[in-house]
């Protein structure tokens, strides 16, 4: 199995439990924080939903510069938009990472605010590092969930919830 097949094997596999943990973010909820330093819940769970996007985007360009390109996020009012943003996300990554080479995977990529290098990497390093993140911002929205008393789905098993 090539490197790009199973980058895409590993995407599919992680999208059934990130759309199961999104589906469960309730609406009532989104301005809720467990924290004054965290994410808000429906700005983390907009987190998760858009990573996809960040394999075109590291496939296709040499860098990410905050200072240059400060981060945006779209405005989620509800769960279908929530859910309906990940799916077109997910589709954009599926689709750029299927047309990737061996080559490009090769070039260097930088994640950095202005002189501040975050990190240097080769694009397929990178790339797991974008699906590490994506397991962790995931992981973070489940704290949420089990704080507001939502039951969890099972990751890589059942959770508690599903006993």
């Amino acid at each position: 199995m090539s490197v790009i097949q199973s980058l895409l094997q590993e995407m599919e596999q992680e999208s059934l439990t990130t759309r199961k943990m999104l589906s469960r973010v309730p609406e009532d909820k989104y301005d809720w924080q467990p924290h004054p330093k965290s994410m808000t819940l429906v700005q983390l769970a907009t987190h998760v939903a858009e990573m996809p996007n960040w394999i075109g985007m590291t496939l296709n360009t040499p860098e990410l510069d905050f200072a240059k390109q400060p981060y945006t996020p779209v405005s989620i009012k509800n769960g279908e938009e929530l859910m309906n943003y990940f799916e077109t996300s997910l589709a954009d990554g599926r689709k750029e990472l299927a047309a990737a080479t061996p080559a490009q995977l090769e070039e260097t990529w930088t994640l950095r605010s202005g002189d501040q290098i975050f990190s240097e990497t080769s694009k397929a390093v990178f790339l797991r590092i974008t699906y590490s993140q994506i397991v962790h911002h995931r992981a973070q929205l489940g704290v949420y969930l089990r704080l507001l008393d939502i039951p969890i789905p099972g990751s890589y098993g059942p959770s508690a919830d599903e006993h």
